[in-house]
């Protein structure tokens, strides 16, 4: 009887949980009551609502994959399933060379997705009609997957920066999980397929970066750190990403990770002298994709002239 009766309330839980889950109207609870006679206990099981709640659990799953189908299908629509130039694959940069004729720059922040930091960074840089390039967390993708997909909806461009966010050494298998399992969910979550990786501390030789490199991901450091991440005063953290930004560059700067007050109060003012020094705002796979053209007209301006001397 005790059997029975427990058998009873994990059925009640588990339809609770598919009714909670799926939003949807079952009208197939069954009722519990902790007195119920020995006769209520003792009937048999309702074969005919277990197969209703299975089928409820079967819909929710088809409802979910529609749903990250949906996501892919916008962000491939969006023309956010980008791809990098060859040249670029499996290598790292820190900034591009070969652009001439034009002062651009790109913004890119690490750590989050983070409730506060993310949300704020993106109104301000939705305001500036900018586009931004954010390394995210997988573990925090997990905890805010819907400011990953409001990153990608705001046109802004995904990058994997691990799983954990750990400094120390890493196995091939463990450096393989730390960026293949954030790479999926990026895509389970946003529909966005990147190949873009920014290791955790900018640190090359624990294993990550090898194994990035050995799949064809580009490893995108940076040219102009903010050192946001000590959280200096505004001035000195302007000051910091505008002594070393030259056109072509990579600034690094942090939406997650901590409190990012000061990143948010400095940007508008980063953002400002930008603009004020002739400065245009592109993502990375933009960047690469214009130093890819300058580096092929510098390779066919060269054939020229050797043609010519021959």
């Amino acid at each position: 009887m005790e059997s029975n009766k427990s058998y009873v309330w994990s059925q009640g839980i588990l339809i609770a949980l598919v009714a909670l889950c799926g939003s949807f109207s079952l009208g197939l609870m069954m009722p519990i009551n902790p007195n119920a006679s020995k006769a209520q206990i003792e009937n048999p099981v309702n074969l005919k609502e277990i197969a209703a709640s299975t089928g409820n659990q079967q819909r929710l799953e088809k409802f979910k994959t529609a749903m990250i189908t949906t996501w892919q299908q916008e962000a491939s629509v969006k023309g956010l399933a980008y791809a990098i130039p060859s040249r670029f694959q499996g290598i790292t940069i820190k900034s591009a060379n070969q652009i001439t004729g034009e002062k651009i720059i790109a913004l890119t922040f690490d750590d989050g997705p983070w409730p506060d930091g993310t949300t704020k960074i993106l109104d301000i840089l939705k305001k500036n009609n900018i586009k931004g390039t954010f390394f995210v967390v997988g573990q925090m993708l997990k905890q805010y997957p819907e400011l990953g997909r409001k990153i990608v909806a705001d046109g802004h461009i995904i990058g994997n920066h691990t799983w954990h966010h750990w400094y120390h050494h890493f196995s091939p298998q463990a450096a393989a999980f730390e960026i293949e399992t954030t790479s999926d969910l990026i895509y389970k979550t946003t529909g966005v397929k990147t190949t873009l990786f920014r290791p955790p501390g900018g640190m090359m030789h624990n294993g990550l970066v090898n194994y990035a490199r050995n799949q064809k991901q580009t490893v995108v450091m940076w040219s102009a750190d903010s050192i946001d991440y000590s959280r200096p005063a505004v001035p000195r953290l302007v000051k910091n990403v505008m002594r070393n930004s030259e056109p072509g560059g990579i600034v690094l700067m942090h939406d997650g990770g901590g409190n990012r007050t000061r990143t948010i109060q400095a940007l508008p003012q980063i953002i400002s002298t930008f603009k004020k020094q002739g400065y245009r705002f592109v993502t990375v796979p933009e960047l690469l994709e214009m130093e890819d053209n300058g580096i092929k007209l510098a390779e066919a301006k060269k054939k020229k002239f050797v043609a010519g001397k021959q």
